[in-house]
């Protein structure tokens, strides 16, 4: 039974990418002479239609999670239409094999899985043969390309689930990670700084300082600099040309009422009771004393548990009325609910908001008008590769379009303005000297694209610029050092398994810290230098430029609990990534195999006619 549920609706997704190829206008009618494959794994073929049709679902799908149009180089820069061919080789493979294996699917199983599919059911739920061809008219397709499609695609679910079900990881291997992962550690430190020295520092020389400027020298040189002309517009810029009429202003305001006419609300708490005389029961308690919370955890629950969050009135049914007239930290009750008698404890009332169409009018005008703008600058960006394509520079395209120019000297410290966006700080950390200006885009809408002109080398600052800067890092270098000298004494006292307080520290203890804990004010490799430890071990670890120094020691070393439930399911879940990972490799080990004894032909031809349609 589940093997059939799982092959239709297998079926069911090849037949709606069909669907979207076929209505979504998508041509390859262009490609021109007798091309219909971009390839072939032993006597299965790639069609140029299942390739053109995966590259523009994987598009969508892209351009659906950014919130924006994707170039095709963008997606071959990706690398999807690799990761796509890869995938479609793969089933090509297990296509071959499967037709050398004899393993087929019988006309009825064939016909169980087409009736199943909603695409092909007429008014009255069943299957329509009419709407069956025409959703396969739609897509392109005959009724023997898409039982086709079916058949094979079944049996590759076939050979796939033969390959990877009933695949299990070793409780070794599971238990492993289990303990690197929730092993617990108990420790004790304190921390030391300028304060604890027992003797004073010395006075720098000019000699320590300019000694010190040259064994740091990285860290008094300037990083290398990119000067970048660019050319940008985001809505901002144009938002103030777009005009938004009231009737879009209207409508928008109709779309998001819910948003604007908000009733009263209560926050609720709800004590559901068997029956109504162990309520009354209940609310006799409370009026001789006894707490809300006492009649929680009476019934065994939580508050947690009785929450019921921010309701309206419509939501309560019988008990609506009475609540909405208490007030905050009232308990109402009896009340009849679907769940049966229960008291109401009212925690807040949250007031009705009535925003009104002149009042939402300066945010949805804003929210129209930026994305009018978004859409004018998307509708721009042919022009501006057209201009580029045609030789123009980036400051006649800033004189011909509504773009501006503008020149900064990046390096990847830099972030505002323009290198405020992640998507120019990628480009400009990638752009070499003689590139070609391509259009990026912007989180916000907005687009651009630069030129890098020149390259400034990483300088040796002087030492007379920085000295300053030198004599705060020989400052702080010195105090630790001077920290360490003065802690050898107690890392020993402290090993031989004295207290921290007869050594002067004052203590703090962790208990149960895992790897994926934290300690506030601690450096990166706390966590990384307790788990090095062996218990009774001590350790001294530098602030990291603070000035800082914190001894630590390990104190005792405990397994996982067997006893707690995040643990069981984070045991569990490790167990099951692992199984993936290992059906994955195996799968991946047969498809390899497949390949390399059917061979495989890809034509770069075909290929790159399908590319042009994206271009």
């Amino acid at each position: 039974m589940k093997g059939k549920s799982s092959i239709s609706k297998s079926a069911m997704w090849v037949l709606m990418g069909l669907l979207i190829l076929g209505l979504g206008g998508f041509g390859v009618t262009n490609l021109g002479g007798n091309i219909t494959r971009v390839g072939s794994v032993g006597e299965a073929e790639i069609s140029v239609t299942d390739y053109a049709q995966a590259l523009r679902s994987e598009i969508n799908a892209a351009q659906s999670e950014a919130g924006r149009a994707i170039s095709f180089p963008e997606v071959q820069a990706a690398g999807l239409d690799d990761q796509i061919l890869a995938r479609l080789v793969a089933e090509a493979a297990l296509d071959d094999e499967t037709r050398k294996m004899g393993i087929s699917v019988g006309d009825e199983i064939l016909r169980e899985q087409i009736l199943v599919i909603p695409a092909f059911r007429g008014m009255d739920g069943t299957f329509n043969r009419e709407a069956y061809r025409f959703a396969l008219d739609q897509a392109g397709l005959n009724e023997a390309q898409f039982e086709q499609n079916i058949r094979d695609e079944t049996a590759r679910t076939i050979v796939q689930g033969a390959v990877i079900s009933g695949v299990s990881a070793p409780d070794a291997y599971t238990d492993t990670l289990l303990r690197y992962i929730a092993e617990e550690r108990d420790i004790t430190f304190a921390t030391l700084d300028r304060g604890d020295l027992i003797t004073g520092l010395p006075t720098p020389t000019e000699a320590d300082l300019r000694a010190y400027h040259q064994s740091n020298l990285p860290d008094f040189t300037t990083p290398e600099v990119k000067q970048i002309t660019y050319a940008w517009l985001t809505p901002e810029m144009i938002i103030d040309d777009v005009e938004v009429d009231e009737a879009s202003l209207r409508e928008a305001y109709e779309d998001r009422l819910p948003e604007f006419q908000q009733p009263e609300r209560r926050l609720v708490e709800r004590l559901v009771y068997p029956d109504t005389a162990a309520a009354e029961a209940a609310l006799a308690s409370l009026e001789a004393g006894s707490s809300f919370e006492d009649l929680v955890e009476e019934r065994g629950l939580t508050l947690t548990d009785v929450d019921m969050g921010d309701v309206a009135l419509d939501e309560l049914g019988n008990a609506g009325l009475p609540v909405f007239a208490a007030e905050t930290g009232d308990i109402v009750g009896p009340a009849q609910t679907s769940l049966g008698p229960a008291l109401f404890r009212i925690n807040a009332v949250l007031q009705a908001q009535n925003t009104s169409f002149e009042e939402a009018e300066p945010l949805l005008r804003a929210e129209l008008a930026s994305d009018r703008a978004a859409r004018v600058i998307l509708g721009a960006v042919d022009g501006v590769d057209d201009l580029l394509a045609g030789g123009a520079t980036l400051e006649e395209v800033g004189a011909e379009t509504e773009m501006r120019n503008g020149t900064i000297e990046w390096h990847p410290g830099v972030s505002t303005d323009i290198a405020g966006y992640e998507g120019f700080r990628e480009v400009a950390a990638a752009v070499q000297l003689g590139d070609f200006p391509e259009v990026g885009s912007l989180e916000d809408g907005g687009i651009f694209a630069l030129r890098l002109d020149a390259l400034i080398e990483p300088a040796i600052q002087p030492f007379e610029d920085v000295r300053d800067a030198v004599q705060q890092g020989w400052t702080t270098e010195a105090i630790t050092k001077a920290l360490r000298a003065e802690s050898a004494t107690t890392v020993t006292a402290l090993e031989g398994g004295a207290s921290f307080e007869d050594q002067g520290l004052e203590p703090q203890v962790t208990e149960a810290l895992t790897r994926r804990g934290f300690q506030p004010g601690t450096p990166v490799l706390f966590i990384e230098t307790v788990f090095g430890l062996e218990p009774g071990g001590v350790a001294l670890l530098e602030g990291e430029g603070t000035g800082r120094l914190f001894i630590l020691r390990l104190d005792a070393v405990r397994p996982p609990s067997q006893d707690d439930a995040d643990l069981v399911q984070l045991r569990r879940a490790l167990a099951d990534a692992a199984a993936a990972d290992l059906s994955q490799d195996l799968y991946q080990a047969l498809a390899n195999d497949i390949r390399a004894r059917a061979g495989i032909e890809i034509d770069q031809q075909a290929l790159n006619a399908v590319h042009a349609n994206f271009r």
